[in-house]
């Protein structure tokens, strides 16, 4: 579990405690704080009392774009943990106010439906599956929670300071909103996660190993929606006009880094790699229909051409 010491990780903690499910912590240390040792200290001793274990690093100094560097440095740490120590699940504790700021954030920058919706309960991820137990409670309720039986948590400051995107949503935006119509984005939460539903049902999964995905297409409208999931589950966000060029393309490489490929109701994804191939390796891909651009990445995967084939 990824524990902070604030408001909602202490929440979920105690919850997760109440429930008797098993678990261990994972918190990092940003030095960015009057109480980052305090906090990390808190984690430790809270972890000695319930017999986990608490995992902790000491983050680098970003000077820079300080909210993108702490999070991928936060989920390199969190997924060597689950690679190392071999969980099977990451959870975190994101909650109903987390969810409209995203909202509004994606809304102010152009987003479909699923950008929308960013925070899901259960995300399939490549080794891992992480889950987000708290979107249907507002922070309020977290605190409340935590207040009435008397749980320790810490506040943290830099929540406050305007100068995060995020903070400056959640200030000017999402906390009025929250205030006021609670139950009503509860529910249009619940209404828009259907409507999410309903849309991604136009494609599904039929082949997946290492960083290779072949997605049936039920129709060739949900191309584009299909390779913007899929890349953002292989951690790689499309900008806008990425997702216009694969609306006109049916070969293309994504950024210099993700060959994208369409064949009949086939959409194949995969790293984008230019090596040398051995003839035989060529012709059994040539007669496996496997497109071009796909066939160097799964040459050096050692991805046997056949066996892709045999799950379509």
């Amino acid at each position: 579990m990824a524990f902070s010491a604030g408001v909602d990780s202490s929440a979920l903690f105690f919850l997760l405690l109440e429930n008797n499910i098993k678990f261990d912590i994972a918190i990092v240390n940003y030095g960015t704080r009057e109480n980052s040792d305090k906090e990390e200290a808190h984690a430790k001793a809270l972890a000695k009392k319930y017999k986990l274990f608490c995992h902790n690093i000491k983050a680098p100094k970003f000077d820079t774009h300080f909210e993108k560097k702490a999070r991928d440095f936060r989920y390199e740490f969190f997924e060597s943990l689950i690679s190392i120590e071999g969980y099977d699940n990451l959870l975190t504790a994101h909650q109903l106010n987390d969810q409209l700021e995203w909202m509004l954030m994606r809304l102010t920058k152009g987003a479909g439906v699923s950008e929308l919706l960013g925070l899901t309960e259960i995300t399939k991820k490549e080794n891992y599956t992480l889950i987000r137990p708290l979107l249907d409670y507002s922070k309020d309720e977290l605190l409340c929670y935590l207040k009435s039986n008397d749980y320790s948590y810490f506040i943290d400051a830099s929540n406050s300071d305007e100068k995060y995107e995020r903070n400056a949503f959640r200030k000017q935006f999402s906390d009025p909103l929250m205030a006021k119509y609670k139950e009503g984005i509860k529910r249009s939460f619940t209404y828009l996660s259907k409507d999410k539903e309903r849309l991604e049902s136009g494609f599904e999964t039929v082949y997946s190993e290492h960083k290779l995905r072949v997605i049936k297409l039920h129709n060739l409208e949900s191309k584009t929606k299909a390779t913007d999931l899929a890349l953002k589950e292989l951690g790689y966000l499309l900008s806008a006009s990425q997702r216009q060029e694969i609306e006109k393309e049916s070969s293309l490489v994504i950024g210099g880094e993700w060959a994208v490929e369409i064949q009949n109701n086939l959409l194949y994804i995969a790293p984008y790699k230019t090596i040398d191939m051995p003839k035989k390796f060529k012709e059994t891909c040539r007669v496996t229909n496997i497109p071009n651009k796909i066939r160097p990445y799964i040459f050096k995967e050692n991805i046997n051409p056949s066996l892709i084939i045999s799950h379509l």
